[in-house]
């Protein structure tokens, strides 16, 4: 066996500290090994000797600081791994110097905003809601197509600028879906933007750029008004009785959650052990919204008491061990629809629709504090909230007559 044409690789993390400066913190190192030679490369990251492992070749300590410094270290060995194994599988000569230069580009940063998108995507599985990553995936996509079409397929971060940002924004405005698929619309390619951002946020955390592309950039969302049912809607819906097994329970299903304010996915993941004894004595839900964590407890309205005491010998339900039948979002908002035709009315009936009537006509119309609708509601943010406040107009007009007519009393007086 002919050991001279075999590849030798080796990669490993050194400090080096300027002489006759003691105490002062030490700069990181990759120590790259090919074919015997070697070469080095600035993580430009510093650490102090004292918190430096020589034997693993990372830092010591679980601060913030050294996870970010381990976490970047991990990052760029598999960064040099990969370059590497793309270097032996075309039959490139393996050395040092092809290996640095297929991982920096040049020396500024050696992460691709590609690496950086399945990086944050890979991080956050677990900790974001499944629908949540979904958007996450669809924009990566969109970021990948824009990298394909006005650029080499990737860049590195040190490339992503504001003109890029500016350039980003334009091809969303500008790109046409070749399938069924509605062109963006403004807020659509917000929503984007703004998840981009945070990607490229957790890329400063890391110190994996120097400059923010994003400082200079502003959002701009445009003002939609929260649709919602009037009293006379939801009563409307919930009076009518469906001969259909399949609109009834869709039907109970969405007034349950008029009275409950749960969204879609809060609602099907509910059991008997979310019911419980409240404060007060009475039944209270005590569950989890799904897309914050948020711990929301409800004080049961005898509408959603009675909903749920139909349901609770319902075969499907019971076999389950769900307080309601499973139906799929997508079958829900359809089989809303056909309800809606029956119902006569003219609006367009989604499940989450249900959640915006509890704010407005159910809580706030009735001048429940809108701090008590938030926490209902699992706001994490009281701003969230004030978008509902700001269209329940038939409490506005109810409470000033009462100050109207408060106020011709006491001129009479």
């Amino acid at each position: 066996m002919d050991t001279k044409n075999l590849n030798t690789f080796g990669i490993h993390f050194i400090i080096r500290s300027s002489k006759n400066q003691k105490g002062k913190l030490a700069t990181v190192y990759a120590r790259i090994s090919a074919n015997g030679r070697r070469a080095e490369i600035s993580l430009k990251r510093k650490v102090s000797p004292d918190q430096w492992s020589d034997l693993k070749g990372r830092a010591k300590g679980r601060s913030e600081e050294v996870v970010k410094l381990n976490t970047h270290i991990d990052r760029t060995r598999t960064l040099i791994i990969e370059a590497y194994h793309t270097l032996v599988e075309k039959g490139k000569v393996v050395t040092v110097e092809a290996i640095k230069n297929s991982i920096a580009g040049n020396d500024d940063c050696l992460m691709s905003l590609c690496s950086l998108m399945e990086y944050h995507n890979s991080e956050c599985v677990d900790n974001l809601a499944q629908g949540t990553m979904k958007n996450y995936y669809t924009t990566q996509r969109y970021v990948k197509s824009f990298l394909k079409s006005c650029y080499n397929g990737d860049i590195t971060l040190s490339e992503l600028t504001y003109k890029f940002i500016i350039d980003f924004e334009r091809y969303l405005t500008r790109f046409q879906p070749l399938d069924h698929h509605k062109k963006l619309a403004n807020n659509g390619v917000m929503k984007h933007m703004e998840r981009l951002r945070k990607m490229v946020n957790l890329a400063a955390r890391f110190d994996w750029i120097d400059k923010d592309p994003f400082s200079k950039y502003k959002l701009h969302f445009n003002k939609i008004e929260r649709g919602y049912l009037t009293q006379e809607e939801l009563s409307k819906i919930e009076v009518k009785e469906f001969c259909v097994e399949r609109l009834q329970s869709v039907k109970d299903m969405f007034t349950f959650c008029c009275y409950t304010g749960l969204a879609y996915v809060d609602m099907i993941n509910l059991t008997a052990a979310n019911v419980i004894k409240g404060i007060d004595g009475g039944y209270w839900l005590n569950t989890q919204r799904q897309k914050t964590n948020t711990v929301v407890k409800v004080p049961l309205l005898p509408q959603a008491l009675t909903l749920i005491e139909k349901y609770r010998t319902h075969p499907k339900a019971s076999n389950e061990n769900r307080l309601f039948p499973v139906v799929s979002n997508q079958k829900m908002n359809g089989y809303l629809k056909e309800i809606a035709d029956i119902c006569g009315l003219a609006k367009n009936l989604t499940f989450h629709l249900a959640r915006h009537t509890f704010a407005t006509t159910v809580t706030l119309s009735n001048g429940v504090p809108i701090e008590s609708v938030s926490s209902m509601l699992g706001h994490t943010s009281i701003r969230t909230t004030q978008i509902y406040a700001k269209v329940v107009e038939e409490k506005l007009s109810k409470d000033m007559l009462d100050l109207k007519n408060k106020m011709q009393v006491v001129k009479i007086l």
